[in-house]
């Protein structure tokens, strides 16, 4: 209990520090207005008709049959598509990006997932001196939550393509997407692990013993509670769902990645920061391919050594530093590539001058200014998956029983239990109900042990890398060889 009240501490402190400096300083705000990114401004209708040659309406002309004030912004005129419009830029300002669409709900889940960091950090340092034990770790509940919110704007954001007739095309791709990856995600079921160590099989096995012999404990006699299908069914259908929530973010990325590098002068260390930066999520995939990773390093003796690499727990955390590690490179990365998204305003005006016809002004502006208006939505789908394999790491950590030392605690079945509680008296205490509480908790130990969750949580961290890196090499694939085509 002591070191549940220091969990609760903890999360007190980062909870006023969230309260108190939250309207001062927002990381969300600060990667957009203090990075240095630029904004490109569209021209006013008065700057094209002196590009254009198109003489200014006199007032009494441009009133309507009602007699309207003369306004500029009712005025729609044509002009060439191959006119060359100087676009004039302005780095971000916090005023700018208060009334962009979704701003809200990035500048929540960004900042909700810096203090769940916090709190994470904080938990780690305090249980490396007072491990835990019986209680419960509280990270569990800000990592749950962080995912949690993370999917949910992420399948609002995916909700919009289903909105409108005009979005035909991506609603398709999101559809497509999902049942492709529901597909992979049944053959991947089939695999042996001694290849994919998804770790499934173990899981089940472990949680079929566990909830019969607490079935049996209680007086219900059953020879588990689910059957192997039925949950691998179920796993398969969150696997496809996703896939269809990453498919656009995967595209976005790989479109900002491929215009970084083909439309602006890149240094070689920087572009080869890129390219490590695209292809990493790859590699942390074939981290769970055992025969070429975990054997390779773990089993196999090479000339002149007497043990191998690793041991298995060394090498369980070194899978998960390396997924820390990647998703930090990608965010220290991020303003390069939200750059590259704001510069499409400068890319779509020099594409439109290679065209022939015209186009009226509004269509123009709109054209420029709506790539500023979907900043956010573009970073959160830059973001969402990041945060994603980043919180079921954490998560992977804290109930798998892994360490960051190289030490991976046994897993071992929980005894059961099968007192009463309150000890036969009616009368109940504040004592008797936190004895029912704990009791409640041991008794769901029992049930989603260690082993269970370090199955279920590796694989869903795997799958979540899987669909990020799957979804982007896509993206590249449409930039390189359709769109262009």
């Amino acid at each position: 209990m002591a070191l549940l009240g220091a969990q609760m501490v903890i999360t007190l402190i980062v909870v006023s520090v969230f309260q108190k400096l939250g309207t001062f300083f927002s990381l969300a705000r600060w990667l957009l207005c203090s990075t240095g990114l630029v904004r490109y401004l569209y021209p006013t209708d008065n700057e094209l008709r002196q590009l254009a040659g198109i003489p200014k309406l006199s007032k009494e002309k441009s009133k309507g049959k009602k007699g309207s004030r003369f306004s500029e912004h009712s005025e729609v005129f044509r002009i060439p598509r191959s006119l060359d419009v100087p676009l004039e830029s302005r780095k971000i300002s916090p005023l700018d990006v208060i009334h962009l669409r979704f701003y809200s709900e990035y500048q929540w889940l960004v900042d909700f997932a810096l203090y769940s960091g916090l709190v994470f950090l904080m938990s780690e340092a305090y249980h490396s001196f007072y491990p835990i034990k019986d209680e419960v770790n509280l990270c569990t509940v800000w990592c749950m939550l962080v995912l949690g919110f993370a999917t949910k704007v992420l399948a609002s954001l995916t909700v919009q393509y289903f909105k409108g007739e005009e979005s035909v095309g991506e609603r398709s791709t999101v559809i497509v997407a999902a049942f492709a990856y529901l597909l992979i995600a049944m053959m991947i079921m089939v695999v042996d692990e001694r290849n994919l160590e998804s770790g499934l099989e173990t899981a089940y096995q472990s949680f079929n013993t566990s909830a019969a012999r607490f079935l049996g404990n209680q007086g219900l006699q059953s020879n588990g509670p689910a059957s192997k299908l039925v949950l691998k069914f179920f796993i398969a259908l969150w696997c496809g769902l996703i896939g269809g929530l990453f498919i656009f973010p995967g595209f976005r990325a790989a479109r900002m990645h491929y215009d970084l590098l083909k439309h602006y002068e890149v240094s070689r260390i920087r572009r080869l920061l890129l390219n490590l930066s695209f292809a990493s999520p790859f590699f942390l995939v074939l981290l769970w391919v055992k025969p070429v990773c975990r054997d390779y390093l773990t089993v196999r003796i090479f000339s002149g050594m007497t043990a191998p690499l690793m041991t298995d727990g060394a090498f369980d955390s070194m899978r998960l530093i390396a997924v820390i590690v990647v998703v930090l490179h990608r965010l220290l990365l991020m303003p390069l590539y939200l750059q590259a998204y704001l510069n499409m305003a400068y890319q779509r005006v020099q594409e439109q001058r290679k065209e022939a016809g015209r186009i009226t002004n509004h269509e123009l502006q709109e054209k420029i200014a709506s790539v500023f208006f979907y900043l956010c939505v573009v970073t959160l789908q830059y973001v969402i998956p990041i945060f994603c394999c980043l919180f079921f790491a954490f998560l992977f950590k804290i109930l798998g029983g892994l360490s960051w030392s190289g030490t991976t605690l046994p897993l071992e079945s929980p005894a059961l239990f099968d007192s009463d509680p309150t000890g036969g008296d009616d009368s109940t205490t504040i004592m008797q109900s936190a004895k029912q509480f704990t009791l409640a908790l041991d008794s769901l130990k029992q049930v989603f042990t260690m082993e269970v969750s370090r199955g279920v949580l590796g694989f869903a961290l795997w799958w979540s890398t899987f669909a990020w890196f799957s979804s982007s090499f896509l993206g590249i694939l449409y930039q390189t060889y359709f769109r262009h085509a």
